[in-house]
């Protein structure tokens, strides 16, 4: 199994550990792409504050956030399930897990990023601002950016089982399963139940705790047919558009009616 997540907007500090060692990331056929970001998001962020801040779509309260990518080469790092905070990594909680479900979670989660393409949450990384949404100056969209890396190396990673997708639109955008690949992928929406809508806490809160159940329960669903059934014997109420045709991801709604 394959559990695809976005990243998070607010990060954990770096911290004082070793600093990035790009070669050590996993997804290794990413590198080249890693690097071009990596350097001209650094000389972007060296150069004009200000234009930097434009770029990267930040408040001036969020001023600092540029400082923080000028050491990205320098800074500690820290394994990206540190990194990443918010509602979803909150609800999935990762240090919370015991020893065998942090081994599955370091095998099956992938978490997609504008600056480093994909990374497992073991990976070290440092702390940084540059969301999928960001157009370079040099390099252009992040989104296209990757589609031709990730298009190389991802249906490789996803294997023959699962593909879970829980990513937001823009880092979807980054790959798409095709294919075979696309016919044993499952996305998910969350709604709130009573008026059947997507309310961006449900949704990312229940995403975290979908993951978590999985790999606390130790299931491996083969498919997106087994994946709904482990779902529900989990307590998940969940609808499914089962595809009409092959190559064709299935679409899982989960209902909530509150999230703790």
């Amino acid at each position: 199994m394959l559990v695809l997540l976005p990243p998070s907007e607010g990060k954990a500090s770096s911290g004082r550990g070793a600093p990035l060692k790009p070669e050590s990331l996993s997804l290794p056929g990413l590198a080249d792409a890693r690097e071009a970001v990596l350097g001209e998001l650094v000389e972007l962020c060296v150069g004009d504050e200000d234009k930097a801040r434009e770029v990267l779509g930040l408040s001036e309260g969020l001023r600092g956030e540029v400082a923080k990518n000028v050491e990205l080469r320098t800074a500690g790092a820290r394994p990206a399930g540190e990194i990443y905070t918010g509602v979803l990594y909150d609800a999935l909680d990762l240090a919370s897990l015991d020893a065998a479900a942090k081994k599955r979670a370091a095998r099956s989660l992938l978490v997609f990023s504008g600056l480093w393409g994909a990374v497992r949450v073991t990976d070290r990384i440092p702390s940084y601002r540059c969301s999928m949404g960001v157009k370079l100056p040099g390099l252009g969209a992040l989104a296209a950016h990757w589609r031709a890396p990730m298009a190389a190396a991802l249906p490789e990673v996803a294997g023959g089982g699962l593909v879970l997708d829980l990513r937001s639109s823009a880092y979807g955008s980054a790959w798409k399963p095709k294919g075979e690949v696309a016919g044993r992928t499952a996305t998910v929406r969350v709604l709130h139940a009573p008026t059947r809508k997507v309310v961006s806490h449900f949704n990312k809160a229940t995403k975290g705790r979908i993951v978590r159940s999985l790999v606390s329960s130790g299931t491996v669903p083969s498919g997106p047919e087994e994946l709904v059934e482990a779902l529900r014997d989990l307590g998940y109420v969940v609808e499914v558009a089962v595809p009409s045709r092959a190559g064709v991801a299935w679409a899982l709604d989960v209902l909530v009616d509150e999230v703790h």
